[in-house]
């Protein structure tokens, strides 16, 4: 839990309807010749599933290579948990949606060939960020800034 300093990525997600907002962080290391999540964080504001899917996405992605940890479905988050009330079953989306984010904050950084499915999923992930954007305002500006100066 928490910021990870000298992140390769963030992936940041919300749900426009519940209010819940992740941002996923990730370090990813050349090993074996694939590139890896070599460690992750997150900072989650919303519900107790949205922090405990935050929490199982990391345990899930970390060690995985970019391509494995994209393959994480919100399914295998929930099966990790146990499984989740339907009511909750969207933070296990919003997990996975943050991983596949940070992969694909990762992707552009670097200037690698997107996959067509994570463009897929970035497009609608964008849809959300614009209506959280609007409820977190304050929040989402105060984060940034910390993140801008730490990097000063």
């Amino acid at each position: 839990m928490g910021q990870l300093k000298d992140a390769d990525a963030i992936g940041k997600v919300g749900n426009p309807v519940c209010g819940d907002v992740m941002w996923l962080y990730i370090k990813v290391k050349k090993s074996k010749g694939k590139l890896r999540i070599a460690d992750i964080k997150f900072q989650t504001f919303g519900c107790v599933a949205a922090i405990a899917t935050s929490s199982v996405i990391t345990d899930l992605a970390k060690g995985k290579t970019l391509e494995e940890a994209f393959k994480i479905s919100m399914t295998d988050v929930t099966k990790s948990l146990g499984n989740l009330p339907s009511v909750k079953l969207h933070c296990s989306k919003l997990a996975a949606d943050a991983l596949a984010e940070a992969i694909y904050d990762y992707y552009v950084k670097h200037k690698m060939p997107i996959p067509k499915q994570l463009e897929e999923k970035h497009k609608e992930v964008l849809r959300h960020r614009r209506e959280i954007a609007e409820r977190y305002r304050d929040w989402i500006e105060a984060e940034e800034k910390v993140l801008k100066n730490k990097k000063k």
